[in-house]
């Protein structure tokens, strides 16, 4: 009996032990932040692209423990982008952070948010103009810098006579990209061409590089200026089994995009580390809204990054988890 006793003693205060080391983890827990952030963008949560942006994002607001809301537009629409930007700074969010691909379309209601005394950040498009809007700070790449070290590498593979396949031309930073890498060809002594197309259609895309292509048998590289004008042209070079003579290289990443480059199809992918972008802009916001912390550059680079054959299929293992 008394060895019973010593047993259920030993028990029960091991118990109470266990009961408060819950009870101390449980309080430890650090308490969500009582901030709200609206995060608006030109680009869908449901293109490759920005899902990956969105990510960063969802996985900061889960870090920093903040509440955050990602609206962007159904289609590249600058009017109703405008609209969403309105609409959220009506709410009156602690926080803004925002793409800029038009800053003559946005740069009224970006600046109508900071007037309210909405702190704003600006991501991805828009380095160009983020000082001039007054934001806290852009955190991207610089896409005029990324088009021109595109362009060199192109250069430096031989190509002559490109192709620069812009799907959303008047998009400042699309338009960016193609004028870095024109600089660059150019310089090396060749030139460029610019070809607008239209992505909803992704079988005319198709046809109207095929077409450009067999226009000018001279062209020997293609460059566009993301994954899903990356598509259409890798699908017009290989019906015209040109691969092997037309050096093809894109913007951006994506499951399709990776392969190519792993396989040699393509020459390489300019990577901006979109991920990054949604995540540090979240983290920025926090730390503003909470300390008043500001970065020591209004401009934080996430990229250029160049993914090639030789790191393709590392990137792809980290793709899977949805990061790059």
């Amino acid at each position: 009996m008394r060895r019973f006793t010593k047993i259920l003693t030993v028990l029960i205060a091991l118990l109470l032990v266990a009961g408060l080391t819950v009870s101390t983890v449980a309080n430890a827990q650090p308490k969500a932040r009582d901030f709200r952030i609206v995060v608006v963008t030109h680009g869908q949560a449901s293109d490759p692209f920005w899902s990956v942006v969105k990510r960063g994002v969802d996985q900061a607001a889960e870090d920093m423990r903040v509440t955050v809301e990602y609206q962007a537009p159904g289609t590249f629409d600058m009017v109703a982008m405008a609209q969403l930007i309105d609409a959220a700074v009506a709410t009156k969010p602690n926080g803004l952070v925002v793409s800029v691909p038009d800053a003559d379309a946005l740069g009224d209601s970006i600046k109508k948010a900071i007037a309210a005394g909405i702190p704003v950040i600006s991501i991805n498009s828009g380095s160009d103009v983020a000082a001039s809007l007054g934001v806290l700070a852009h955190i991207g790449q610089t896409e005029y810098e990324a088009g021109l070290g595109g362009g060199q590498r192109m250069a430096d593979a031989g190509v002559k006579n490109a192709l620069c396949v812009n799907q959303e031309v008047g998009n400042v930073g699309l338009d960016l990209r193609c004028k870095g890498f024109t600089d660059a060809i150019t310089k090396a002594g060749g030139k460029v061409a610019v070809l607008a197309v239209d992505l909803a259609d992704p079988t005319g895309s198709q046809s109207r590089i095929k077409a450009a292509v067999e226009a000018d048998s001279t062209i020997d590289g293609v460059l566009t200026l993301g994954p899903t004008g990356a598509a259409p042209a890798l699908a017009a070079l290989t019906e015209m089994n040109a691969l092997d003579k037309i050096k093809l290289a894109t913007f951006d990443l994506s499951p399709e995009v990776l392969e190519a480059v792993r396989d040699g199809k393509m020459l390489f992918a300019i990577d901006q580390q979109q991920y990054t972008q949604g995540y540090l802009a979240i983290v920025y916001m926090t730390l503003y809204l909470e300390n008043l912390d500001t970065p020591g550059n209004i401009l934080i680079p996430t990229g250029p990054g160049f993914v090639t054959k030789d790191n393709a299929a590392r990137v792809i293992d980290l793709s899977k988890a949805g990061t790059r």
